[in-house]
Order: structure tokens, then sequence, then C-alpha cells
């Protein structure tokens, strides 16, 4: 068998080169999918972590040594040798030689040197003082200053001889922006205080411009590029101000520090590497950021540096806010990654079959005649392989192509697993239903076969699998780790993510076990009709092979992924929506700090789009009894309401807010949750802005309500109000298609314009989450477009039989149009199970899994305002367009193979008369 094997592959290339050619591109479109997958999400994960460690930036991120001087019984020699460069340059070199993988430090922004902790105060009259107070500058002797800076006036500072703590005069260097700020200019003479004596004269000798004013050396500590204004606590409405500086001296002259009362320290920096930074060594970067602050990584530093050495870094913080974010969105990926691939090994298998049920009397012929087992799979899965692995190897080239970066070990264990699944299939099928040598096989129409109790056992124990993992899904959440599940090994998320798989492989065998129940009460009363093609296309229907629960499980799969996957896009959106209400309070505003000129209101009412417009006096400045600042907007009832009811943000009936006709009543006011829980509903003083009072009582409590963005707010009729504070200092609007631009032109430059649209596309925070929702969008297109193509293998399997049908009915005189209506009926039932076992199937899915998904992570930053409810809801359209699609594609298809076959020749041979 195995001599003849090659001459059999080269005989059947040959034979079928359409059927290999259709395998060739099924395979690689399937491994090029499965490759691209793992590099797609790789690639987003690691753009992600490097915004989220790009946004912390260097001072958070950067790992910082501090160590105090030597102890006092080292000589003073010893002492100033530990601040020259020699050592300290030593001492650097083996802390970034200590620190742990995967975490790789980038030597050319890391950085030592010695500076003072204390700001010391500096009298020279010609430096600014804004309120009075004298300047202050902390001394810093880094090393790499020439290295890391470019000389825009004067030179570099230079250490002349030996530098001591009684050194009494050295140079300096100074930012661009610390000069501009401070007037210092090149031969400018500071004089910082010393520890006793005579201050240290410091003599400014360049000015300087940084290399990479956003790297690591200059941003880990921003003083040395940039000075601050810094305030000082106070009372006053206008807290005293003074302005803080560095001086950059040599590294050489590092001593000099000693001598002043700054209080001095020796630091080493070390800026992680961010090309080393990726988001699957996320936990090993963990650890060994742990390591470094608290483990054998500040041990092996401490003996590197010195034993009083501290590590402070905020780069754990960062990792762990990115992991929650990450494990908030990569399970959904997951659950959409392996609806898609179930579909899509399905279709593999599917495609198998239909090559083994083709070929079925060859390989019956062939079992006949003596060949084994082994030697029939063997020459199968040769003559498969032939097509199937440089069909793989394509796929997976066209992947890492198309999408750069990222892991390649997993694309190509994905490719190959594709690869592998496509090349067994024919083999295994065939080894399946030809293990017994036989020339025709037993009959096993739906109708009347009964399932065997190996079959049922499977069944059952897949639905006690699939109710698990709907279960640890409810109770964990889909972010959930395999260890909340209790599984360790990972193996409880995997369970997780494939419940929608498992809850469709349960719907697709049980639909299967019911499927012949309403056929057999169809056959009797449809018997008893004149017509044929009804009574036939039911005994067609129910003569389908029992193997038809693959294509139903792959329609069920896609269709079940699609509900699933639409409702989150769908769910992602409607959170956005909302947030971006919360946030404006309508579809647009306009406000103005001061009240808005008269006429505005009429301008902003005319720009195109403006449905309504609601004006509304703003006050952020009210005071309540307790002293404590509320935010107040005075409204008109009638307008606001009608806003609020629009909007969904917290209605509330006019007449509770509209101001009483007596006089000396208190205001009816809408608060907040946590004002009326402070004030109740007794009368209540409200101081405003410009001084004046009013009396107010709580009548309406609302959550939220469109003026206010916030918490703490009250609400009330500002016919009540003074002239001065009922005048209009913002507008809500509502409408279709705002355009901000259009409202900032008949606003003007004095006020700011925030429409809803505009909110709502800034969500979009980090790449992990636009990632997730491109990976999502397309793993359900994908799953969507292989259940067409099981569909169309399902019906290619039966159109040989059909075809031959409809050509010895039409010798009986039946018509074209009998035979298109005879395609269609018998495709109904089971596009109709398909179709209402997918939308219940999905809906059930949705319902089943959204107590354990929030959609918070994927949808909205953290930083945006998120109502309550976020968690998955089904989506109608997600349910019924996919089903709608799986009926009129089986419709289309049937009326189509109708009207081919009534096109061949054969059947104007065969047909006895055309009686239309």
């Amino acid at each position: 068998m195995n001599a003849v094997t090659p001459a059999w592959v080269r005989v059947r290339l040959r034979t079928s080169p359409g059927a290999a050619a259709a395998l060739a591109l099924l395979v690689a479109l399937t491994a090029c999918l499965a490759a691209a997958f793992p590099r797609a999400l790789d690639r987003y994960e690691n753009a992600g972590l490097a915004q989220a460690v790009d946004r912390a930036t260097p001072p958070r991120t950067s790992f910082t040594m501090y160590a105090p001087l030597p102890d006092a019984e080292a000589s003073d020699r010893q002492r100033e040798q530990a601040l020259l460069p020699p050592t300290l340059g030593r001492q650097q070199a083996k802390v970034l030689d200590t620190v742990p993988r995967p975490l790789v430090a980038d030597p050319g922004q890391s950085s030592y040197g010695v500076t003072n902790v204390t700001a010391l105060a500096v009298h020279d009259p010609w430096i600014p003082q804004p309120s009075g107070l004298p300047a202050k500058v902390r001394l810093v002797a880094p090393g790499g200053l020439a290295e890391h800076s470019s000389v825009r006036e004067g030179r570099l500072p230079r250490a002349t001889g030996r530098v001591t703590a009684s050194t009494l005069d050295v140079e300096a260097a100074v930012s661009a922006a610390t000069a501009r700020s401070l007037h210092i200019k090149v031969g400018s003479v500071i004089h910082v205080p010393a520890m006793s004596g005579p201050p240290l004269v410091v003599r400014v000798t360049g000015i300087l411009t940084p290399r990479e004013p956003d790297g690591a050396y200059w941003s880990t500590v921003p003083l040395l590029r940039t000075p601050a204004l810094m305030e000082v606590l106070s009372d006053s409405p206008e807290p005293p101000k003074y302005w803080l500086g560095a001086l950059l001296l040599p590294s050489e002259a590092a001593p000099a520090l000693t001598g002043t009362a700054g209080n001095p320290l020796r630091y080493w920096q070390v800026a992680p590497d961010p090309r080393s930074l990726h988001a699957h060594d996320l936990e090993g970067l963990k650890s060994a950021v742990a390591s470094l602050k608290s483990g054998p990584g500040l041990v092996r530093m401490r003996a590197a540096t010195d034993p009083a050495a501290q590590v402070d870094t905020g780069l754990d913080d960062v990792l762990l806010s990115y992991s929650r974010l990450s494990s908030g969105i990569t399970p959904l990926v997951a659950v959409a990654a392996f609806g898609s691939a179930t579909v899509a090994a399905v279709v593999l298998l599917m495609a198998g079959g239909l090559a083994a049920d083709r070929r079925r009397l060859e390989l019956t012929l062939l079992r006949a005649r003596g060949a084994s087992l082994p030697g029939l799979a063997g020459r199968l899965l040769a003559e498969t392989a032939v097509v199937a692995v440089p069909a793989g190897a394509l796929g997976l080239g066209a992947a890492l192509l198309a999408v750069p970066g990222g892991r390649p070990g997993y694309a190509v264990l994905a490719a190959a697993v594709v690869t592998v699944v496509a090349c067994a299939a024919l083999p295994v099928r065939a080894v399946i239903a030809h293990r017994a040598v036989r020339v025709h096989g037993p009959r096993e129409d739906t109708v009347s076969v009964r399932p065997s109790q190996r079959r049922t056992v499977a069944e059952l124990t897949l639905l006690v699998i699939a109710a698990a993992a709907v279960e640890a899904l409810r109770r964990y959440g889909v972010a959930g780790s395999a260890e909340d599940a209790g599984a360790s090994d990972g193996s409880g998320g995997q369970l997780v993510s494939l419940a929608p798989v498992l809850v469709a492989v349960i719907a697709a065998l049980v639909l299967v076990r019911l499927y012949p129940w309403p056929l057999r009460w169809l056959m009797r009363p449809a018997g008893r009709l004149r017509g044929v093609v009804g009574h036939l296309s039911l005994a067609r229907a129910g003569r389908t092979s029992v193997p038809s629960v693959l294509p139903l499980l792959a329609l069920l799969t896609a269709l079940t992924t699609a509900a699933f996957g639409g409702s989150v896009l769908a769910g992602v959106a409607g959170a956005r929506d909302q947030a971006a209400l919360l946030a404006v309070g309508a579809d647009a505003r306009v406000e103005g700090t001061e009240p808005l000129p008269d006429g505005l209101s009429d301008r902003i009412r005319r720009t195109p789009g403006v449905r309504t417009l609601t004006e509304v006096s703003m006050d952020y400045q009210a005071k309540t009894g307790t002293n404590a600042r509320t935010s107040v907007a005075g409204v008109d009832p009638a307008a606001y309401a009608s806003l609020a009811e629009r909007t969904g943000l917290g209605a509330f009936p006019e007449e509770q807010l509209r101001r009483p006709a007596d006089s000396g009543a208190p205001l009816p006011a809408l608060s907040s949750p946590s004002v009326a829980e402070k004030y109740g509903t007794q009368p209540l003083s409200l101081q405003l802005g410009d001084g004046t009072e009013v009396s107010i009582r709580i009548a309406v409590v609302r959550d939220r309500t469109p003026a206010v963005i916030g918490t703490d707010f009250l609400v009330v009729d500002r016919a009540g109000l003074s002239r001065e504070k009922a005048r209009t200092s913002a507008l809500l609007l509502t409408g279709d298609h705002l355009e901000a631009g259009a409202l900032r032109r008949a606003a003007g430059t004095k006020t700011s314009v925030t429409t809803r649209a505009g909110e709502r596309g800034e969500y979009v925070d980090s790449p992990l989450q636009s990632g997730a929702e491109r990976i999502y969008t397309v793993a359900v297109a994908a799953g969507a477009g292989y259940a067409v193509l099981a569909l169309l293998l399902a019906l290619l399997r039966a159109a040989p039989e059909r075809a031959a049908l409809l050509a010895r009915l039409r010798t009986m005189g039946l018509t074209r149009a009998q035979g298109r209506r005879l395609l269609v009926l018998e495709s109904l039932p089971q596009a109709l199970l398909a179709a209402a076992g997918g939308a219940l199937t999905g809906w059930a899915t949705v319902l089943l899994l959204s107590p354990g998904i929030d959609l918070t992570a994927v949808a909205l930053p953290s930083s945006a305002l998120s109502a309550d409810g976020n968690e998955l809801r089904t989506d109608p359209l997600s349910l019924a367009l996919p089903a709608v699609a799986v009926l009129l594609l089986t419709v289309g298809i049937a009326v189509g193979q109708a009207w081919w076959t009534g096109r061949r020749g054969s059947v104007r041979e065969l047909r006895a008369g055309d009686a239309r």
C-alpha cells in the first residue's frame, strides 16, 4: 500500500483539482485567521501596556535608590570618594546588572549622582519673589550631564582641584526653563546657605537644553529641567508662592553638597526599557518589581550600593492598574475566539466528512478488495497533507506579514493545529465509516433512528460540563481568574470562556433529539393533502441522516457567538453613550464662567441640528447652612423636567419644583441623595455666590440630573433667585447630528462647548480596548462566515441526491415551480430549527452569563463617569438578523439549486414533458 501512495496522490490530485483547490483555500484562510489572532492580541496588549507606562511618566515608572552618606566612622577621604563618579559609576553598573528578568533596564536613560533632599532658600535680590518669599534651590550633582544635554549658552561646569565639604566656590549649570523663570544668566552668582560659616558661592557657567526632555534622565525628577512655582499652605484665598529650581553641579563637585544644610543623599535611578515591557510577561514583571521593592532584588541592590539603601517606584501600581483592565477585557475576547474557533473546526470536519461521503463507494470498494484501515487512512492522510500542509504554511506566512509584532510561537502552533485538523478530518471520518467491510450500510433516517446508550452518556456528560461552566461564570464573573474558580492551572478560566460554546453544543444535541417529533406529527396530516410537494418535502426532511448534528452545531455556535458578540458590542456602545450623557447632561452643553451674553440662546437655537434648548443658571460657589459648598442650578421647571425625561437623568414632575405662590415659602429643590441625607426635608438657608440667601426645602431626590455633573447638587426654580443669579450661564441642547464646530462658532470664544459625541469619542482610552473591539468584531464576522460555509457544505452534501431526485421527478411530470417548492420546503425544517434554536440559544446564553459580565473595563476609561448596570444585555438585532439571514440563505440556495438543476441538459433529456 505504501509503495503506491505517491502514485495514488498524483492520480487523486489530477482527477479532483477543484476539490483540492477548495481544501487548500479553506485551510489557508483558516490558518491565516488562527495565526493572526494571537499576534493581534499580543500587539494590542503590548501597545496598551506601553501606553499605560508612557502615561504614568518616568517619576512613577523609574526605580530610584536613595542611600545616606557614609557613616561618621569613615574618614573624610572615604566619604568624599563615596560621592565621586568612579565609585557611584561602579555601583550603578552593578545595580543595572542585578535587575531581574523580564524587567530590563535602559542604561542610556538611567542615572546616578548626589542630590540635596532639602531645598535651600537663596536671598539673592535679583531672583524673582512672586509673593515676597525667597526662591529655593536644590543642588544636584548628576552623572552623565554632558551626554544628555546641549549647551545653549556658556559652557558645562567644571570642578577645579579637590572639592570637599569646606569648598566655598563651585560652578553649576541650569536648564533653559530654570534660567528663564529665575532670571539666571551665564555668570550669575547664587549664594546657597552652608551648614556653618559663609554661604556656598555657585557660579552659573552654562545654560543647558535637554537632548531628550521627556526621557527618564530628565523626567524622573522633573525639577532638573523645569522649575516649579510652589504654594505655601495657607487659609488665604491667594496662598503665597515661591520659585523652586535645581542647580546642576559637575559630578566631581558632589562633596561640596555635604557642606550645606540640604541633607545630601546618593541616588541611583534605573529606567526600565520600554521595549522590554510585554503584556505576556505581566506576572513576571510584577514579580520583578516586588523583588526590587522588598525582596531578593532589594537585597542584591543593597549589596551593590549601601546596606541602608531604599528603593522607590510606582511601576507596581501601573502594572496593577493595567492588569485590572486586561483581566476585564481578555476573557471577553476569549469567548469570541473560542466560538469562532469552534465553528471553524466544525467546518474543517464537515469538509472532511463531505469528501468521505462523496467517495463512499470508492472507499467501500477498496475495503472489499482487501485494503486495511491503516493503509486506507495512510493514503487519505498523504493525499490531504499534500494539499493542506503547503496551504497552512501559506496562511501562516500571510498572517506573519499582515500582523507584525507578537510572539511567533503561538501563531505557528495555531496554524499547525488547523493543518492537523484539516489533514486528519478525512482519514478519521473514513476509518469510522468503514470499520467493517460492507457494501450497503444501514439506513439511519431521522424519524426512525434511536440514539444509542453511548451517545446518551456523552450528551449527559457535555450537559454537566456546560452547566458547570455557566455556573462558574455566573459565580466568579467573566474576569474571574482560574484561581478564583479553584483551578490553579488555568483550566477554569478556559472552561468559563467555553461556556457559550458548550451551551450551543447542548442546544444542538437537544434540538437534534427533538427534531424528529414535529416531523412525525406532521407526516400524517400532510399525507392527506392533495398536493404531492408538501408530503414529499416532509418525507425528504425526515430522511436526513443522523450526522446532520455537525452543521447544526456550526450554525448554533455561530448564531450564539454572533448574539453574544453583538450584545457585547451593543453594550459597549450603550455604556459609552450613557457615560457621555452623564458627563455632558444632554447632547451638547454650552457654558461660560460668566453669564452668557444676550442673544446667544437665539443664535444657538438656530444652529443646524438643535432640537431643544434649556437655559440653566449655574452657581458653583453656593454654600449651605453648614458652610459646605454645593453646586446649584436654577432652571425653568417645565423645560428642565422635559429635558430630564428625554435624557433619562432623574425625571420628575415639574409641579414639584415650581416656585410656590406664597413668596415667603421656601423654594422646593431637587437634590442628590447625599445632600438630602445631610439636610433632610426641613427648610434650609442657601447662600448663593453673590451673597444673597434663599430659603429652600428639598422636595425631590434624584441620583442624577442633567445640569450638574457630580453627586452633590441642588436644582431650584430660578424664578425664585435674584436677578443676577437667574441669568443664564449654561445651555443644554438636544438634537441629532450636532456639530461641535458650528456650536463653537455660534457660541464664541468665551464659552466652552462639549458634545455628547465628542465626549464619547474620548472613551477609547487604551489600545487594548480598541484592539479588543476590533478582534471581537473580526472574530464574530469570521464565525458568521464559517457558519455560512457550514450551511453551504451541508447543502452541497445533499446536492447530488437532490439533483437526481429532481431529474427523476421531472420525468414524472413535476414542474420547475414544484421542484423549487420541494427543495425549499425540504430545507426549511432544518433552517427553521437552526434559526429558532440559534436565536433561543443566544438569548439564553446572554441571559445566563450576563450576571458575571461587566462591560465597564472594555467600554470606559477609569476616569469616565460610569452609570450602574453596565452588565451584558440582550441585543434584539444580534438575535434576529443572523437567524433571518440563515433562513434567507437556505431558501436562496435551494432556489438556486433548483434553477441550476433545471438548466442542465440531463433534465431536459429525462423529462417526459413540460407541464408548466
